[in-house]
């Protein structure tokens, strides 16, 4: 196994930690994440099923690194997480400094490696049997981007709107 597999299998270990946190012990949610807010139960179990799924990506991934589009949602889970962690630093200021670094930490080791090895397009072409799949494929991909985009107001959206256009 490749040294991202094993990787991925402690990154998805400790979001299993994180699952068990969220539906039992929620107070170090509270101190080890969102720490500058209040959080419910109800707060406590959304965070741990989606943690629990994006903890079953990195356990997939890691025993299947030849899955192409396994290795794009991997990918694309890590990015939408770091998003959203960003954007309650940045804008919501539920999280600390120090938090949204260990998140930064494991996010940024997974997205580089995974970014070195992945080829978009042969992971979007090998599952399309038609051309119109993978125009969706694209405008999947495409719409996230431009999401991310609107909400850290980088101002480069319009760039995937052409991309989109011209495929």
């Amino acid at each position: 196994m490749k040294a991202l597999g094993w990787w991925l299998m402690l990154v998805g270990s400790l979001r299993l930690l994180s699952v068990w946190f969220g539906f039992f012990d929620i107070w170090a949610l509270r101190l080890a994440v969102f720490s500058n807010t209040t959080m419910t139960e109800v707060h406590g179990r959304t965070f741990g099923v989606w943690t629990l799924l994006t903890c079953t990506l990195c356990f997939l991934c890691a025993f299947n690194l030849e899955n192409k589009p396994l290795y794009l949602v991997t990918f694309l889970s890590f990015i939408y997480a770091f998003g959203h962690f960003l954007t309650e630093y940045l804008f919501y200021h539920t999280m600390a400094l120090s938090n949204l670094t260990t998140v930064g930490i494991f996010a940024a080791v997974v997205l580089s490696s995974i970014a070195r090895d992945i080829d978009y397009m042969d992971a979007i072409t090998m599952e399309c049997a038609s051309r119109k799949t993978c125009q969706a494929y694209l405008r999947m991909i495409s719409f996230t981007l431009v999401c991310f985009n609107l909400i850290a107001d980088a101002g480069i959206s319009q760039y995937w709107l052409f991309i989109l256009n011209e495929y």
